[in-house]
This record gives structure tokens, C-alpha cells and sequence, in this order.
């Protein structure tokens, strides 16, 4: 294998004593020379059982050690780790396991009652998470690995959440992987003194590729949490010394609200970012109060998924920016004419970099569609301020045209998400024959709080234009959400039909 490509490897060496991974519930530690030396075993054993240069591992497994074990493996071999999404029904899983067709499926412990609905499909499972698996870890190595893997060759599937469809496979290869965690690393400043806890699953690649795998790579430390639990995150935060985070918007809401956030002066930690959806501001804003650094970005399983970089300082002033282009990427905006959009004006957002991915699995089709001339066209839309910040302004797909005026949910969201009584809101275009759509808010009020469609109404009077004032207004216990814990917007309009 080329020595640029096993990167772990060479990590070992600079910092072989050096912590790598931390388990959470466990407290158990491994250095970079254990880490290293782990993966070289699973990857021998992997060998010994067959597995070769291209084919599948998949892995059905919450957070956990096997999860870096299996996808270094991979790396040193040739072979394409896919984890799968253990929060999907088995139907689900059995078909993103017929598309990628693998060898072998790791099955952690906490899964294993589904083995028979797993190996009817023709393929073996082996355990992890037991004393069997550690056996594995210890499995006598090779003296050599292939040295025929090149940096294009893919390393990983990742498979899309599926909320617009069915889950895609998106290959991810060496290079691709490897570019994300340079260009993170030298955009965001990271150092071998930095610590995260990545509670964000890692069959997502927020929770593999956005902090995880660029923190290993310029030697600190990992902190591998699998289950979010507020006030237990904020005492792991300050226990474990760390210095950034990665959480989606639905857990800052969640953390924010605790005592023990406001008790806290987390004196470690550096900044703390927020992905996968766009930020309310109100958590902005509880931040600001503690003067914490916090921001938010911008990534996809298709690119990166980390492209934008904004200082803590210009966070504050740009709310809700995502900051401008990291240092090995560029950014476009299309408009539906196929032109640049100009200052302030919507366009898709187009991405282009070495981080980007090669091809979906078996989906030819999607590929040509989303690839073009090099640019992931992401299906997002956003504007650039005339200061080069960017702002996502929201999906495609989601974008609300009524009456021909195009609505874009996320600043009505925002507003209403800044009302007293409101905890949680959501906005989604849906069929009206006369306009064509028609706006409508689904809103979680908080405890004990009660308002009135018209006092809604008069409240988006002071600063929405009347085409964008919801015309509808539902209230709800509690939104869905997908499983990084997204606005689920698809099942808000399935909500809507059935009422």
C-alpha cells in the first residue's frame, strides 16, 4: 500500500503513546500504536477470511471502537467499509445490504438478534463488542498489504438518510476522505492538543468524517459517546478536557435547556459547532449570553462534509452564516439559468474539491445528475453577502413558490423560532389550487405556553411579506425527526394529508 495512503500507520509512529480513542461508557483508552495495531490485525484476519481488494464490510454497530477498526482495516486492504444505520427497519437495512452486496457484516452484540434476518441474505456475520472480537483485534499480522490501492479507489459507502427517497450509496474514496480531514484540519486550525466527543452516529458522516477522522489524523483524542444524553454530555465535555464538538441543532436545544448548562463555564472547550440542519438562533443566542464560541456549517455525505469556515468573532455578526470557502475547496451559486448568482442573490449551491465523491453505488442515473463537470450539485440554496459570507437559505425541494413568489422556509422559521412561546418549529410548502402551494408552520409550543393562529399572525405581520405568512398553523406535541435528528419534513406533509 502507499505509505500516503496508510496514514494511520504513519500517525503511529509520530505518536504512538499519544491517546487516541476514549470510550465513554467505559473509560477504556487506546493509544495510536493500539489503534494502529488493532486494525492491522482485523485487517490480516479479514484476509485470512478471503476478503479482498473491492469488496464490501459492513458493520451494524452503535458507536464503538470497532467501527475505526474496521474502516482502517479496510484501508490498509483495499477492501470498502459500509456502515449501516442500526436506527432503520430491518426491511431497510436488508435492502441497502442487497445493493452493496457484502462479504461480511460486523454485528455488535446489541444487534445480534437479527442475524437470521441478516444471513438469509447470503452473507456471513461475525460479532463484535465481545471477547470473540477482541480475539480478532489481536489476530497475528501481515508483514505486508497491498500495494496496489490508490488514492481513487473507494474506502467507504456511506448511505443517505433516504428522506427524499430511497437511501443512496455514496462512495467515498481514499483520497476524498483523506482531503476532508487535510482541508479541516489546516481550515479549522485543529492540533494534536484538541479533544472531541462524537456522539453523532458514524454510520453518518458527521460522525465519521467531520471532526473524528481529521482529529485522529493531526493526533488528538476521540471521545466515542453512543447515546445523547444532555446533562450527561455537558459533565463528558468538561471531564474529558475537550476543546471542540460537533452537535446538530435538536441536541443544542436540548443542552440549552438544562441547568447545567447554565451553571457551566466549560473552560476548555474552544468552540462549539453545529451541522446537519440550519441553526435556530435563539441558540445563538444562549450562547452569546454565556460568551461561549459557537458557529455553524455546511457539509454533505457527498462533499466533505465539512466546506466552510467561519471565525467564532464573525459568527456573532453573521448569525446564521456558515462562513466563506475552506482553504482546498471552492464554492459557486447557480441560478435556474444556469448563470453565477450575483450578491444576495439565491442560487444552488455547487461544490467542487478534492473531498468530493466519486459515484453512487449501482445509481448510475443519480450520479450524472448530481456530478457534473466536477461540481457536487448539492440540491441546497444559499446567497453570498457582499462581504463573501455564505448562507443556506434552504433545500431545493423545499423551496415554496406561490402564487410565482418563491418562499424559502428557513427565514420563517427563524422568525417564528423567535417567538417566547415557541419551542420548535417547522415550514413546508403544500398543495393549494389556487396558489399553487400554500405556507404552512408546524410549531411545538413550549410548557404551559398558549397562543392563538391570530396572534401568530400578527406576530409574522411586523416582519414577513403577507404571501409568506403561513396560511396554515398546526401544533404538535413533538417534530419528527430523521436519525442525525433532522426536521423530518417529508412526514410533516405525510401529517398534513391525514388530517
Amino acid at each position: 500500500m502507499r505509505w500516503e495512503l496508510d496514514w494511520l500507520d504513519n500517525r503511529a509512529r509520530l505518536s504512538p503513546n499519544k491517546i487516541a480513542i476514549i470510550d465513554e461508557n467505559t473509560n477504556k483508552t487506546w493509544t495510536y500504536k493500539e489503534l494502529n495495531d488493532r486494525s492491522a490485525s482485523v485487517a490480516s484476519w479479514l484476509q485470512g477470511r478471503g476478503v479482498k481488494q473491492g469488496d464490501r464490510i459492513a458493520l451494524l454497530s452503535p458507536n464503538h471502537i470497532s467501527c475505526f477498526d474496521l474502516l482502517f482495516a479496510c484501508s490498509k486492504i483495499g477492501a470498502i467499509f459500509v456502515p449501516l444505520n442500526w436506527r432503520l427497519s430491518i426491511h431497510e437495512i436488508r435492502e441497502i445490504i442487497k445493493d452493496c452486496n457484502p462479504v461480511l457484516i460486523g454485528l455488535h452484540l446489541q444487534f445480534e438478534t437479527l442475524s437470521d434476518q441478516l444471513t438469509d441474505l447470503g452473507v456471513s456475520c461475525f460479532r463484535v463488542g465481545e471477547t470473540h472480537y477482541e480475539k480478532i483485534t489481536s489476530y497475528p499480522k501481515s508483514e505486508k498489504f497491498s500495494d496496489e490501492i490508490t488514492e481513487i479507489n473507494p474506502l467507504a459507502i456511506i448511505y443517505t438518510g433516504g428522506t427524499t427517497g430511497k437511501p443512496k450509496g455514496v462512495v467515498l474514496s481514499h483520497q476524498s476522505i483523506q482531503w476532508n480531514a487535510i482541508n479541516t484540519i489546516i481550515s479549522w486550525s485543529l492540533t494534536e492538543e484538541d479533544v472531541t466527543l462524537t456522539y453523532l452516529p458514524m454510520f453518518h458522516t458527521g460522525g465519521l468524517n467531520a471532526l473524528s477522522l481529521p482529529i485522529l489524523m493531526i493526533g488528538g483524542t476521540v471521545v466515542v459517546g453512543n447515546q445523547f444524553i444532555a446533562q450527561k454530555t455537558i459533565e463528558s465535555i468538561n471531564r474529558y478536557r475537550c476543546t471542540i464538538i460537533l452537535l446538530v441543532p435538536t441536541m443544542y436545544h436540548m443542552l440549552i435547556q438544562t441547568d447545567e448548562f447554565h451553571m457551566n463555564d466549560f473552560p476548555t472547550m474552544k468552540i462549539f459547532l453545529s451541522g446537519a440542519a440550519p441553526c435556530p438562533l435563539q441558540i445563538y443566542e444562549a450562547f452569546q449570553k454565556k460568551k461561549l464560541a459557537f458557529k455553524e456549517g455546511y457539509g454533505l455525505t457527498e462533499a466533505g462534509p465539512n466546506n466552510f469556515y467561519i471565525s467564532p468573532e464573525d459568527a456573532q455578526v453573521k448569525r446564521g452564516s456558515v462562513g466563506k470557502p475552506m482553504l482546498f475547496n471552492s464554492i459557486k451559486l447557480v441560478r435556474v439559468d444556469g448563470k453565477e448568482a450575483e450578491v444576495n442573490e439565491v442560487g444552488e449551491l455547487c461544490i467542487k474539491g478534492k473531498h468530493a465523491f466519486s459515484y453512487y453505488w449501482n445509481h448510475e442515473q443519480a450520479t450524472e445528475e448530481t456530478l457534473k463537470d466536477g461540481w457536487v450539485q448539492t440540491g441546497d440554496l444559499a446567497k453570498k453577502d457582499e462581504d463573501g459570507f455564505f448562507y443556506i437559505v434552504g433545500r431545493k425541494k423545499d423551496m415554496i413558490i406561490t402564487g410565482g413568489e418563491n418562499v424559502y422556509p428557513l427565514e420563517i422559521e427563524h422568525w417564528l423560532g423567535g417567538h417566547p412561546s415557541i419551542d420548535e418549529v417547522a415550514v413546508v410548502g403544500l398543495p393549494e389550487e389556487k396558489w399553487g402551494e400554500m405556507v404552512a408552520a408546524f410549531i411545538v409550543l413550549k410548557d404551559s405556553s398558549k397562543i392563538s393562529e391570530e396572534e401568530l399572525i400578527a406576530y409574522c405581520e411586523v416582519k414577513l411579506g403577507r404571501y409568506k405568512i403561513p396560511k396554515r398553523f398546526t401544533f404538535l406535541k413533538e417534530l419528527p425527526k430523521t436519525h442525525v435528528g433532522k426536521i423530518d419534513k417529508k412526514s410533516l406533509k405525510e401529517i398534513s394529508l391525514q388530517r
